[in-house]
């Protein structure tokens, strides 16, 4: 069999909207928010942290009501900031950034029509003061450079529009935060991308505009992404606390919590920000398929609940998310946690048909991952021949994708080493699966470190189904490097153990992984198993 792993790179609108028709599965669908749901008028509300950008000429109202648009964009609700700002736009229809910031809001919603509408009312605004043409220079330097992503001229004139809006208004603690934002490779991040570079900017907020929510909700993004997850925590519990009826605040604080392995702490929050998910879409009459953020959170939640060993309430979330319409590539790939979830119990039948789902999605990179998920069942079940054309298929259709089939790069390598070590071809396989362990491990987000995990973990599964135990041990030792407070972690060292007939080692790794496991279901495998081997050893 012959297929190839070489992607090209995820691009940056990989995490916007992509094209989907001509389907009937209810995930297949293009969620799309009716314009009427922008303009609904809305009240003020509370706790969900404080932000002020003074326009001069507003009145009192219309300047709170876009402080609190800013707030939402700050916090990711797209929906609430929209209205927000239409709501200050009723009080006073001169107020031209308000128009920026509903442009802000309507592009985040896969709106883009709207969103270069709202721009160009902006433009037709005439205002006097240099702070509100500073800030439209911006956003059009910006939606510029969003327009085209793979230009980097247009992403240096955006930067150099923030840093002479700075020079001439250091005080403004938003132009801190979008030249933080600004630091990230894609000029439509929002902050979920920032580099280490960013932290400065973000940090200086902090100094003009003194524990401002949305600077810590920035900075554990980018102590995240760069690794520091001790110093990520108090951004996040800092967050949490100053935007407290927002989901994304609880569910901030939530990831660091896990990565830091208080996972009853980190499911503690990530349910939290569902209740507060399912209250708002019951109150503001909101679909839950509007809101992105309602299926990144299931991901996690559930997520956390497998990594408890608590597999009812990880089927639940995980089935649910998986059925949840999605304008975000990122998270329709993200669906096939729920096929790895299925795979790692057995449940073969279930995890085809959940394969099969994301093989009829329209989007080629999805259709991959599908193709890549039902290789990977008729590769356990000995259908190797079976198995290898499922993968050039999953080949053709990343590569005929237009963007976005990076995301496929680390599930594609998986797969092929998992053939060769089916197929009897033990160094390739190893030698392959070892480049997707290391790339795996490089990423530090919180959805990509715990996917590693599993990944390692399905990886350490399928070298001892193979009777490449000597791999196995190899995968088992990269477990622990990624985690050591993980249940699973120390069932693979045990198994090792046990196979090389290291009794000691194995009953101390067995107690371990069940100490590790105090919440999981009475029924689960791994605990069934343990109990088993300890009660044989007594």
């Amino acid at each position: 069999m012959r297929f190839s792993v070489g992607v090209a790179v995820v691009l940056a609108a990989a995490t916007r909207a992509f094209g989907q028709t001509g389907t009937t599965s209810p995930a297949h669908r293009m969620p799309v928010v009716p314009p009427a749901a922008l303009e609904r008028p809305i009240d003020r509300r509370a706790n969900i942290g404080v932000s002020h950008d003074a326009i001069a000429g507003t009145t009192p109202e219309a300047q709170r009501f876009y402080d609190q648009g800013l707030s939402y964009l700050h916090n990711y609700v797209w929906i609430e900031a929209a209205r927000s700002f239409n709501q200050a736009l009723r009080l006073d229809p001169g107020l031209m950034l308000a128009y920026v910031g509903l442009s802000t809001a309507c592009e985040q919603l896969n709106q883009r029509v709207a969103a270069h509408t709202a721009l160009d009312r902006a433009k037709s605004v005439t205002v006097q003061d240099a702070h509100s043409r500073r800030h439209l220079t911006i956003a059009e330097r910006q939606r510029a450079a969003e327009d085209q992503p793979r230009d980097p001229a247009l992403l240096a004139e955006y930067r150099k529009a923030l840093d002479a809006a700075l020079a001439e208004f250091p005080r403004d603690a938003e132009l801190w935060l979008q030249r933080g934002a600004a630091e990230s490779p894609d000029p439509a991040d929002r902050g979920q991308g920032s580099p280490a570079s960013a932290i400065p900017f973000y940090t200086r907020a902090l100094s003009v505009m003194p524990d401002h929510f949305a600077a810590h909700h920035y900075l554990t993004h980018a102590y995240e992404n760069s690794g520091n997850i001790q110093e990520a925590l108090g951004h996040g519990m800092a967050y949490a606390r100053m935007a407290s009826a927002i989901p994304h605040a609880r569910h901030m604080y939530g990831h660091d919590l896990r990565r830091l392995g208080r996972i009853r702490d980190a499911i503690t929050e990530f349910v939290a920000a569902d209740r507060l998910e399912t209250e708002y879409f019951a109150r503001e009459h909101v679909e839950p398929e509007n809101d992105w953020h309602y299926e990144h959170n299931l991901d996690l939640l559930g997520t956390s609940y497998q990594y408890a060993g608590q597999i009812r309430l990880a089927s639940a979330a995980l089935a649910k998310a998986f059925d949840l319409p999605t304008a975000n590539l990122v998270q329709a790939v993200n669906k096939r946690e729920w096929t790895m979830l299925l795979r790692a119990l057995g449940r073969n039948d279930a995890a085809v048909t959940a394969a099969r789902t994301l093989i009829g999605h329209p989007n080629q990179v999805v259709q991959g991952i599908g193709h890549i998920e039902l290789a990977h069942v008729l590769l356990a079940r000995g259908q190797t021949a079976d198995g290898g054309r499922e993968a050039n298929t999953a080949v053709a259709a990343l590569k005929a994708a237009a963007a976005g089939n990076g995301l496929a790069s680390i599930p594609m390598q998986v797969l092929q080493g998992e053939f060769f070590l089916r197929s009897g071809q033990r160094e390739r396989g190893r030698t392959t699966l070892s480049t997707a362990i290391r790339q795996a491990r490089l990423a530090q987000g919180p959805d990509e470190w715990a996917q590693a995990l599993f990944t390692l973990e399905s990886i350490a599964r399928v070298a001892r189904e193979a009777g490449d135990w000597e791999f196995a041990a190899t995968a088992a030792d990269e477990m622990r490097q990624h985690d050591p407070a993980y249940g699973g972690t120390r069932y693979a060292l045990a198994l090792v153990a046990e196979h090389r007939g290291d009794t000691n080692i194995a009953r101390q790794e067995f107690s371990n992984a069940q100490s590790l496991w105090p919440d999981a279901d009475a029924d689960f495998p791994p605990l069934v198993e343990i109990k088993k081997r300890l009660g044989e050893r007594q």
